[in-house]
């Protein structure tokens, strides 16, 4: 038998590419405001550190709601989506009373509602 000098070349074969589907842009999230109303039952101090320890304003910003909320009856102390302002409503409604009113029994109350409309 005579020997031949043949080569075989192997192709690699192409990679199939994976099918990309376009994908849909992510949705954003209706925004809401948190609410704070006034009371009688806290001071400026407690309200100044209580959004400075929830929303982390600082003390010019949370003065600033203060004064809104003591002579509006109501201040937007955020806007985020929905399920964050029902958490940060919850933690207004749980920080407690104002150590500095003997009268202050509660904390303060929010709401949220829709930012848009």
């Amino acid at each position: 038998m005579a020997e031949t000098n043949q080569t075989i070349e192997v192709k690699p074969q192409p990679k199939a590419q994976p099918k990309t589907r376009a994908k849909p842009a992510p949705k954003t999230l209706p925004p809401y405001h948190v609410v704070l109303l006034d009371d009688n039952d806290h001071t400026y101090d407690y309200v100044i550190d209580m959004l400075q320890s929830l929303f982390g304003h600082s003390a010019e910003q949370s003065m600033m709601l203060a004064r809104e909320v003591d002579q509006s009856g109501r201040a937007i102390v955020c806007t985020t989506h929905k399920e964050r302002a029902e958490l940060k409503r919850d933690q207004i409604v749980g920080f407690g009373c104002d150590f500095r009113i003997s009268s202050s029994k509660n904390s303060m109350r929010a709401l949220i509602q829709p930012a848009e409309g």
